[in-house]
């Protein structure tokens, strides 16, 4: 996983990192985040230098991360500035730091990069949340823990036929509906663009699109952990759903799950709808995620192909190409069609 560690994740929710120290995991790697005095973050290794207690149990005192077990204090740039047992000699001692990983916030998120000479790709991530702030756009925001890595997340995310089946009468209905889409690989990302969808679009239906005409829908991949959905409607509706899997570990990944929504005038009144149908959909891919992930740790990765499923395949050409330190940008350009029913 250390070929990962190059890119931007998500280690907290900007309102989220207030008075107090946060603790994230992110590839392996306990993390604890605060907020220094100017209110800039700071990402660091969960662990004091002096005794390996946890930081983010300590608290914020004076701009800076004192440790709970012997108060050992830490400023922005990770360095030791305070040992209380030392009294006024610490000041004349050798300098100890805790070097501090790269963070930035963005769109009320904020990201850390585990890999410090990673700054060429600065212009990949963090991406930021469409319709962010935009007028007459809603958002809603959800986090949510799968028992699953992130390949599957991703699969799942940008995976259309599951959802008249995990999904039936929430979203969609097995309806035998006849289904093109057109992928395109390039440039270390994955877009298809679907055509033939029109009315299976769940019990909402009636509100999205109550004339039953054509449905621009479109999935995106973008390395390496970030899917971005669109639908956008003739009646000028449109909702984009944008899920940034950041991995815990190998069987666990933390998902940030962005619904930014346009309904004309019932836009600002959406939010709790949006949001109690988002996690309801969400809910169903938790247990289908978990049951998977039961089965991969007994039987291993034995899948089969159907036409759909070559769409995740180059999603995976892609983490497999990280994975070996390649660049994926690099990957040959690929283009072709497919046709499937729903």
């Amino acid at each position: 996983m250390n070929a990962f560690r190059k890119y931007w994740y998500v280690v907290a929710q900007s309102d989220d990192l207030r008075d107090a120290p946060l603790a994230a995991v992110v590839l392996g790697e306990s993390i604890v985040v605060w907020r220094q005095h100017d209110g800039q973050p700071v990402a660091m290794a969960d662990r004091c230098l002096h005794r390996l207690a946890r930081l983010s149990s300590g608290r914020i005192s004076g701009g800076v991360l004192q440790c709970g077990y012997h108060g050992w204090c830490y400023d922005g740039s990770g360095r030791v500035c305070r040992v209380p047992s030392a009294g006024s000699d610490e000041g004349r001692r050798r300098p100890r730091r805790s070097l501090p990983f790269a963070s930035c916030e963005c769109d009320g998120y904020v990201y850390v990069r585990l890999d410090p000479e990673s700054g060429a790709l600065d212009d990949a991530a963090p991406l930021p949340m469409p319709h962010w702030n935009e007028p007459g756009w809603g958002h809603v925001r959800l986090v949510n823990r799968f028992a699953g890595n992130v390949a599957d997340c991703i699969e799942n995310f940008i995976d259309v036929p599951h959802t008249a089946f995990v999904h039936r009468g929430v979203f969609r209905d097995s309806r035998g509906e006849r289904i093109q889409a057109t992928v395109v690989r390039s440039a270390g990302r994955v877009h298809v663009r679907y055509r033939g969808e029109q009315s299976n679009l769940g019990p909402w239906t009636w509100f999205l699109n109550p004339r039953r005409t054509p449905v621009e829908h479109e999935d995106n991949y973008i390395r390496p952990n970030i899917t971005c959905v669109r639908y956008r409607l003739s009646n000028g509706y449109g909702f984009v759903i944008t899920s940034q899997a950041v991995p815990i570990d190998e069987r666990n990944t933390l998902v940030y799950t962005d619904l930014a929504y346009r309904f004309g005038r019932f836009t600002r009144f959406a939010a709790p709808f949006v949001r109690r149908a988002g996690q309801k959909v969400i809910d169903q891919d938790l247990a289908i995620l978990a049951e998977q992930g039961e089965v991969i740790a007994a039987h291993g990765r034995r899948f089969s192909v159907s036409p759909p499923d070559l769409i995740h395949l180059c999603v995976e050409d892609i983490r497999r190409a990280i994975a070996r330190g390649d660049d994926p940008q690099c990957l040959p350009d690929k283009t072709f069609d497919i046709e499937f029913f729903v």
